[in-house]
């Protein structure tokens, strides 16, 4: 692809962070006296962001109505959630197989690193420093840095020009629409995941550039391309 920017998602990309999130989840739904759901329910409201995955447990399925929330009832549940991820020792997030070896090699082959998710930011560098990849990203951005967030295109525009990269010499990686179209949506290359929180669509359905289903196929190819 001949590519300089290599521009990654975070969970359901390098990480699967959905064990500690369904648990921060659980422990919100509880304090609203509220029933509490599996882990492989909760897994399928990931990926749009702490607000989407909040309005989705408290009406209990992955498409929110408009009127079924409140701002109100959001704002305070929301609120819960995010004091108690930020409790939670994030233990039970783990990368996914082959990628701590495969980011050291891309970056070691002179490849720039970016991680933009939808994520807030807040949350982010505990998560990178725990894997010990704090060094290996010259950008990060989180769901709240800017105005905007994925699928916007926005992000990874930005990400762009605060590197001085242009659009053709970048790819955004990642395992949901949300990665995909605002890739697409920036004139960007896009590869997909099929491994990760897609909320059961095959990722190669959104059209991306390239997909695989693995990381090592991905660095594999980054690195004889």
């Amino acid at each position: 692809m001949n590519k300089q920017l290599l521009i990654f998602d975070f969970d359901g990309t390098l990480i699967d962070s959905v064990p500690d999130l369904a648990d921060a989840t659980n422990i919100m739904l509880a304090q609203l006296g509220k029933d509490i759901y599996p882990l492989a329910t909760i897994r399928n409201w990931v990926g749009n962001g702490s607000r989407m995955l909040v309005e989705r447990a408290l009406v209990g399925k992955i498409e929110v109505l408009a009127g079924e929330v409140t701002q109100a009832e959001a704002d305070h549940a929301e609120q819960l959630f995010l004091e108690a991820y930020s409790n939670i020792e994030t233990s039970k997030t783990v990368a996914y197989p082959d990628v701590d070896t495969g980011l050291q090699k891309l970056h070691g082959a002179g490849f720039t690193l970016a991680l933009v998710t939808n994520k807030p930011i807040r949350f982010v560098p505990k998560i990178l420093q725990s894997f010990g990849w704090q060094g290996l990203f010259s950008e990060v951005l989180g769901g709240d840095s800017l105005s905007t967030k994925k699928p916007d295109p926005t992000p990874l525009l930005y990400v762009c020009d605060k590197l001085g990269v242009m659009q053709d010499k970048a790819v955004m990686i990642g395992d949901s629409r949300n990665d995909i179209l605002a890739g697409q949506r920036a004139g960007i290359d896009t590869i997909g995941l099929s491994y990760g929180y897609n909320y059961g669509q095959d990722i190669r359905e959104l059209n991306p550039t390239e997909a695989f289903d693995d990381f090592v196929t991905l660095v594999s190819f980054l690195l004889h391309t």
